[in-house]
């Protein structure tokens, strides 16, 4: 009869399983550089969330002071909390105009390249034909080309065809240069859905047209929220664009509008009114990313998975 030492692993029978049964020596090897690390990157989120956070709480607490109060006690609470800044900035400094200016051009532009952006990766996805590589990255070179050096090209054809110092203008130009990063995020995500659900809309009798409206697009609607996301933000603080190619005053955007209540009367400007304005052009930024959060987790979460 064969013994078992002690100490020595217990043997199961045929076709039993033994219970794993952890190291009694304490902690897992590696658990102490993992407990390290993640204190490391907890405390600088934490340290990053504060530099981000404090700033944004001292603008919304300066909106509701005069100018006097924020010179004498800049990071005192407000006397008196009241809306008299946003209404000034929002009337006497013409921001209300300036704040539809920039939701007619940002919201044109993102309907033309969030529409025409995803038909073109989704058949440079899905698709082969000749020339389809070369046109792939092509767009991929469209998203290195420095902004400023487009400038002047930009300047004579949108003088050449009427569309200089005008919203229209704006629009097309915006998504002209969002149009090169739509497509390439895109493209890898309509290339990550399966192939299998088209063959099966094709074998019903769906068209290429339906199967890209009534099927792919709202599969890739995480996607599609992503990248609106990253494009209203960028597009919402596009400055050298408009301060180049919209000098009419009468079609400021938000931005250009900003810089020039900053700079109208030196030290005299109210602000007040001016933090007051910084604070209406960043809450359609929050709320468009608390409108489209879970959206956004779930491309994230679909991208880890895959």
């Amino acid at each position: 009869m064969t013994q078992i030492s002690q100490g020595a692993a217990p043997v199961a029978p045929a076709g039993e399983r033994v219970p794993f049964e952890p190291a009694e020596s304490g902690e897992a090897p590696g658990t102490a550089g993992d407990k390290a690390v993640t204190g490391f990157s907890h405390t600088v989120l934490i340290i990053w969330s504060f530099l981000v956070i404090i700033p944004l709480i001292w603008v919304l607490m300066s909106s509701f002071k005069t100018s006097s109060e924020i010179f004498a006690s800049p990071f005192a609470l407000p006397e008196r909390w009241s809306f008299d800044n946003y209404v000034n900035a929002w009337t006497t400094a013409g921001i209300g105009s300036f704040f539809l200016n920039s939701v007619i051009v940002v919201v044109g532009a993102l309907i033309l390249t969030m529409f025409f952006g995803s038909m073109s990766a989704y058949v440079l996805a899905r698709f082969s034909f000749p020339g389809s590589r070369a046109l792939y990255y092509l767009m991929l070179a469209g998203l290195t080309f420095p902004i400023f050096l487009a400038i002047v090209p930009l300047f004579f054809v949108l003088r050449g065809i009427g569309l200089l110092n005008t919203l229209p203008g704006l629009i097309l130009t915006y998504a002209a240069f969002a149009f090169p990063f739509t497509v390439f995020f895109l493209y890898a995500f309509f290339r990550s859905l399966s192939k299998s659900i088209a063959e099966a809309a094709a074998v019903d009798g769906a068209g290429e047209w339906r199967t890209f409206f009534q099927i792919m697009l709202p599969m890739a609607k995480p996607g599609l929220a992503t990248v609106a996301i990253l494009n209203f933000v960028g597009l919402w603080n596009q400055f050298l664009l408009p301060i180049a190619l919209n000098t009419n005053p009468d079609n400021y955007v938000l931005t250009q509008a900003m810089a020039s209540f900053a700079s109208q009367a030196g030290y005299s400007v109210d602000f007040g009114a001016l933090f007051a304005a910084v604070v209406i052009t960043v809450v359609p930024v929050l709320i468009i990313y608390l409108i489209f959060q879970r959206q956004l987790q779930g491309s994230v979460s679909a991208g880890v998975s895959k």
